[in-house]
């Protein structure tokens, strides 16, 4: 009889959902993050257009007054745009995935604009002595099916790109497939209770694995030659 019991408690006990948040909500994540003394922020995605957004903005408000804040870690792993790709790519006839070096290279360059960026604030605000900030993006090979924003490692988000969507970039030049960060729902995963801690551990290696193996630009190769 107390088994029974027990069996029809632990069926009745559901666990709560996890709770949605769209990309355009990553600037209170980033706010949260930068009240702990050492800030560490880490993303897997596409090109980490909607979170470089919000990272310039706080490093700018750091400048002016860097509170509690002594230790900046940003990491951007992005997919390796230097090598010929599935997504993105131009929509080739039936829709076929056709590898467009030239639309890559305009990925390329606006990755290279936002770690430059990200760094040029990070070297401004470790001059001073009083910080130490690192901005840093790597690629990984493969297509960009997941977006992934950890905030020191306590606060996983995560979605799936919509690897469907289609763009222009005029009206009358070729389709693209491209990912739409702003648009992908994530979901967020937190510490808290024996369900979600193990999730968190496991995203949080799970990146650091990633990004021990992931490669490092060709603009930051040539620089350092």
């Amino acid at each position: 009889m107390l088994y029974d019991a027990v069996k029809d408690l632990s069926g009745s006990v559901r666990q709560p959902a996890p709770v949605l948040v769209n990309s355009s909500d990553l600037g209170g994540f980033v706010s949260e993050a930068f009240k702990a003394r050492k800030v560490e922020i880490s993303f897997l995605g596409y090109t980490g257009e909607t979170l470089q957004h919000e990272l310039y903005n706080r490093l700018r408000a750091l400048v002016v007054d860097p509170g509690q804040v002594r230790e900046v870690s940003v990491r951007m792993l992005v997919p390796d745009f230097e090598r010929p790709m599935t997504v993105p790519a131009r929509v080739g006839p039936e829709g076929q995935h056709v590898d467009d070096p030239a639309f890559r290279d305009r990925l390329l360059r606006r990755c290279r604009e936002y770690e430059g960026v990200l760094s040029g604030i990070a070297h401004q605000l470790s001059g001073n002595g009083r910080l130490v900030v690192r901005c840093e993006y790597r690629f990984y090979p493969g297509i960009p099916g997941q977006k992934v924003c950890i905030f020191n490692r306590v606060h996983v988000l995560h979605g799936f790109y919509d690897l469907s969507v289609r763009m222009r970039l005029d009206s009358t030049g070729p389709e693209y497939y491209d990912p739409k960060g702003y648009t992908t729902d994530l979901s967020v995963c937190s510490p808290g209770t024996a369900s979600t801690d193990p999730v968190v551990t496991m995203w949080n290696k799970h990146f650091d694995d990633l990004w021990a193996l992931a490669s490092v630009p060709s603009w930051r190769r040539s620089a350092s030659a």
